[in-house]
């Protein structure tokens, strides 16, 4: 299967295919509440979508903060997880923040995706804590050795 995956502009096509897709996962399969699930972040970030089979399977955000850039939102459709698509729409993201000269990567992980993040590179840290009704951690790839596990 080719994977296709490209930057989409806030509310085009693509970017409203990925939005639904986002429903799709986070609202109707894991129940976090619809008013949590859009932001005001939405317009300011930039979206990126995986394309296999013609239609959008995967999706993510990045938000440029002065600290760090965070990437969030990310869901595959059910159907299509277990075939590297998030691995590589997050590989894809880091290569585009990086050739903007940004290299420190934030996340918050659902605590049963940790292992995943990990083996990208990324460390936990701080308590966890809830969001959208799921157990979430705080992620990170620099700064590793001062990160620290509470609570």
């Amino acid at each position: 299967m080719t994977i296709s995956i490209l930057i989409v502009p806030p509310f085009s096509t693509l970017c409203n295919a990925a939005f639904a897709l986002r429903r799709e996962v986070f609202v109707w399969e894991q129940k976090v509440p619809e008013a949590e699930e859009h932001d005001a972040d939405d317009l300011t970030a930039t979206h990126f979508v995986a394309i296999a089979v013609g239609e959008v399977v995967g999706t993510l955000r990045l938000l440029d903060r002065p600290e760090h850039v965070k990437i969030g939102r990310v869901a595959v459709r059910q159907a299509f997880r277990g075939q590297g698509i998030a691995k590589a729409m997050i590989h894809a993201a880091m290569a585009h923040a990086r050739a903007a000269g940004r290299d420190r990567f934030y996340l918050t992980a659902q605590s049963d995706k940790l292992d995943f993040y990990q083996r990208l590179g990324f460390v936990a840290f701080g308590p966890e804590f809830q969001d959208g009704g799921m157990p979430h951690r705080a992620m990170r790839t620099y700064d590793r050795d001062s990160a620290q596990l509470t609570g």
